[in-house]
């Protein structure tokens, strides 16, 4: 019963967590974020896509999206520079979720194909990559 419970808190939070973030997309934004996620969408149903609810609705439809798996409109306002919807997203995962970015880094980066080249530039380098340099000559 405990379970039932929280997994309604989470639906609870979820939905108002898309609701919040509908509030702050303007149809000029929402045209960036289907533009975002062209790859995904075929462009005649991106036609019909014509408010933020129904791009998250599709996005749910088609396993973009999820009250746990948040990845994809995560890169999506991040490639569309909208720190301020990354935020609120980010927010929910710590808090409701309890997700920290350490945790997700892995996943993230299988869950999203265009991020999968960048593995190897967030990973720190070994001792051996790094590049020594010499020191300075001495003046005379």
């Amino acid at each position: 019963m405990l379970w039932v419970n929280a997994h309604f808190k989470t639906m609870a939070e979820y939905s108002s967590l898309l609701s919040d973030l509908s509030e702050n997309i303007t149809n000029e934004d929402l045209e960036q974020l289907k533009s975002a996620c062209k790859e995904d969408i075929p462009e005649d149903q991106s036609n019909n896509i014509t408010s933020s609810k129904e791009w998250f609705s599709y996005l749910e439809k088609n396993d973009k999206l999820a009250q746990d798996n948040l990845s994809y409109i995560e890169h999506i306002f991040e490639i569309s520079r909208r720190p301020d919807l990354l935020t609120r997203v980010i927010e929910y995962r710590t808090t409701v979720l309890k997700i920290s970015e350490d945790d997700e880094i892995d996943t993230k980066l299988t869950r999203i194909p265009s991020a999968k080249k960048y593995k190897d530039i967030i990973r720190q380098p070994s001792e051996d990559e790094i590049i020594k340099l010499a020191p300075p000559p001495k003046k005379v």
